[in-house]
């Protein structure tokens, strides 16, 4: 892993350390909070923030990644130290935090990265909605001063709309009002700056009017006045976390590939996911030596960072940088920001990761897309997001094998009097004394090849013919193709006709020589591909037609 990035012009440079310094003080309530939902001590999930941002964003390759503890994390946590005496929570922190971030650094550097592909524009967008509005609902609460026990979010919205009376104004009023600077703000040259003058507006007037019914960070969490210590794991729990750990790091990966796939670096390029994998893992290795709670790409934080203005590494180094002096020198002035403040700032945030125009794509592409997209956003609702995207990731990968399917045709190609080519459709049944070339077109996997063999010309009464069949450009074929070109070879040879392949690459080749398929078929009626376009269907067609003048003996090919 290497460290680039860091050399930015000055100008971004202080607009990182502006943006750092607000993410921090708008995160660190948070990561107490998850310290808190994790079952642990709250200072647990500070740590993570001090260690684990700072060192993950000096190595991620998208280079505005917020890599935190997250409601996703704290949860995993807490199911693994379900029944682990507390004064052992520590020790296995510890050892959690370091197999977790073994598994993700493992994950970059075979460069599994490419198993984001399954996860389509349709999963992604439905997903990045739902967390928009579970963003959104989820600061409710803290919006109205109304608290639910409902642990759904959105079953705790209707609750609070049928709780209305109960609403505190006060609470409402400043929430809104941060709310409406941001957004009056952010057509201003104050851009930049707006999270922070909301924050920096409505913790003044509640500190001056105090209102007793206006909750602040302080009421619920103290900022702890003490730096992280470095921990040696217990290797004796290593057994017993790793199962854990592994799902904790998987969760965290599928969580971040909604970074690597919708946000591009400030280039316009997208980062490299296994680039990513490898910066959470040395994230997770720094959150584990001192003892936080595993961390993962935020989407939420990432989206945060960016509209605050944050625009190269240095943007999460500050955040963690920031949140280690928060320690030490401004805990008390954190502890007196409003909560409804807080909530405020996080709906703004919500809002923006909800992209209508690209909703509008996905929806207008077919309803095939739009299934998936509303699937995925209702499940990202209601379930927990790894189901959420594991339940997207299925439907999209059924939806390719049927449209495979679906999408596979063949076409025949025929050579005019001037040596052009022109393309018709596939006869029905097989011309006695001809040379049929028949390029198939779609995938020649399992699930297209039962639609693939529905259009092959009948073999019938046919006699003396030659069937040429295109195989170019296919890296490999699969069993199920395999096994009916062998099928469709036999009927041919039982009728007298022959069966040639064309434009084949060395894998294919292999493939067919292991399976005795070559042997069958006969390597002389084998044309491997030829860098020239049409060389190895031009010997095809001179052997074929060789063959035909002979009355049907072999000439033999140029295997």
């Amino acid at each position: 892993m290497k460290l680039t990035g860091l050399r930015v012009p000055r100008k971004i440079l202080l607009g990182d350390l502006v943006s750092g310094l607000v993410m921090a003080v708008i995160s660190i309530p948070g990561a107490l909070a998850n310290g808190i939902l994790a079952g642990v001590n709250p200072v647990f999930g500070l740590y993570s923030m001090i260690a684990g941002t700072t060192v993950a964003a000096l190595f991620t390759s998208s280079v505005i990644m917020n890599v935190d503890s997250t409601s996703v994390t704290a949860l995993a946590t807490l199911d693994t130290l379900s029944g682990i005496p507390q004064d052992q929570h520590l020790a296995s922190l510890v050892v959690l935090g370091l197999l977790v971030g073994l598994f993700m650094l493992v994950s970059g550097f075979l460069k599994l990265g490419f198993l984001v592909r399954f996860i389509s524009n349709s999963v992604m967008t439905g997903f990045l909605s739902g967390l928009g509005v579970l963003t959104i609902l989820g600061q409710v609460s803290d919006l109205t001063a109304y608290y639910s026990d409902a642990g759904n979010k959105v079953v705790r919205m209707v609750a609070t709309i049928l709780h209305l009376p109960e609403i505190d104004l006060a609470t409402l009023g400043i929430g809104l009002l941060t709310i409406v600077l941001i957004l009056v703000l952010n057509r201003t040259r104050l851009e930049k700056y707006s999270f922070l003058v909301a924050v920096v507006v409505t913790t003044v007037l509640v500190a001056v009017f105090d209102p007793q019914t206006v909750a602040v960070v302080g009421d619920s969490t103290e900022i702890p006045r003490s730096l992280p210590n470095f921990h040696l794991p217990d290797l004796s729990l290593v057994a017993s976390l790793v199962v854990p750990a592994l799902a904790i790091a998987i969760i965290s990966l599928v969580t971040a590939a909604g970074v690597s796939g919708s946000i591009p670096n400030p280039g316009g390029d997208y980062p490299d996911p296994s680039g990513d994998f490898r910066g959470q893992g040395a994230g997770n290795l720094a959150a584990g030596l001192v003892g936080g709670l595993p961390v993962g790409g935020s989407l939420s934080g990432t989206f945060l960072i960016q509209s605050l203005g944050g625009k190269s590494r240095w943007a999460n180094v500050f955040t963690g940088l920031f949140a280690l002096v928060a320690v030490l020198l401004i805990g008390p002035l954190i502890e007196a920001i409003p909560m409804p403040t807080l909530a405020g700032l996080l709906i703004v945030v919500g809002f923006s990761m909800i992209k209508l125009p690209r909703i509008e794509t996905v929806w207008r592409t077919g309803p095939a897309s739009a299934t998936i997209m509303v699937v995925t956003f209702a499940a990202t609702l209601f379930a927990p997001i790894q189901i959420a995207v594991a339940v997207g990731v299925v439907l999209t990968i059924l939806m390719y094998v049927f449209r495979s399917a679906e999408t596979v045709r063949l076409e025949r190609i025929v050579r005019q009097d001037d040596g052009t080519y022109v393309e018709t459709e596939a006869p029905e049944e097989l011309p006695s004394g001809e040379i049929v070339i028949l390029q198939p077109i779609g995938s020649l996997f399992f699930a297209g090849v039962a639609e693939l063999e529905e259009h092959l010309p009948n073999v019938g009464q046919a006699r003396g013919s030659v069937v040429i069949f295109r195989l170019r450009d296919r890296d490999e074929v699969g069993s199920t193709f395999i096994r009916a070109l062998d099928r469709y070879t036999r009927s041919l040879q039982a009728g007298a006709n022959l069966l040639m392949l064309e434009g084949l690459n060395e894998r294919v080749v292999e493939q067919l020589a292991k399976t005795d398929v070559l042997k069958m078929i006969g390597e002389e009626n084998v044309f491997p591909g030829q860098p020239q376009f049409g060389a190895a269907l031009g010997k095809a067609l001179s052997v074929a037609e060789a063959w035909i003048a002979q009355g049907g003996e072999s000439t033999g090919g140029d295997f």
